[in-house]
């Protein structure tokens, strides 16, 4: 909701999803709040005939709505179902990591506003260091793409046993 209310996106357009996850060995249950991971090899800018996408010097990767022409082409080839088709505009959009509220110092509003303070923010290098779990492991237990694609920038915790 925090996101949605920041970046008063249409009805049905989510940037920020819960992905639940089940597995049977084991048995669990785990959910995974899930939003563009800003990758290094982001896919959805290779794709857009439009050169809709571009990436910052400090790794947000971003979208020129305007010139976006609806193709989905950046929904294809987005891993992480990142991008978000709006069929009333035709056009897509995604997060931009509140980029406007990083430059004025601020944290990203779902971060800021995530109630029971998972989600965090800052350097990737060192949440990795402090969090990071095998990907592997990660990839298996919650069926989630191969990382390598476009080497997302994100930490997963996972559950524990």
């Amino acid at each position: 909701m925090a996101c949605k209310s920041e970046n008063m996106t249409p009805l049905g357009v989510l940037w920020r999803r819960v992905r639940e996850c089940r597995t049977d060995d084991p048995n669990t249950q785990a959910f995974i709040s899930m939003s563009c991971n800003h990758c290094d090899d982001p896919q959805c800018m290779k794709v857009c005939p439009a050169g809709t996408y571009s990436k910052r010097a400090d790794g947000i990767v971003v979208q020129d709505h305007e010139r976006c022409i609806g193709c989905r082409m950046c929904i294809m080839a987005c891993p992480w179902s990142a991008p978000v088709y709006d069929p009333e505009e035709g056009k897509t959009s995604k997060c931009n990591l509140c980029a406007e509220r990083l430059d004025e110092g601020l944290q990203p509003r779902c971060v800021e506003s995530c109630p029971a303070g998972v989600l965090r923010f800052g350097d990737i290098k060192a949440l990795r260091k402090a969090h990071m779990t095998e990907w592997t492991v990660l990839e298996k237990r919650y069926h989630l793409p191969d990382h390598t694609i476009s080497n997302p920038n994100i930490v997963i915790i996972p559950a524990q046993k």
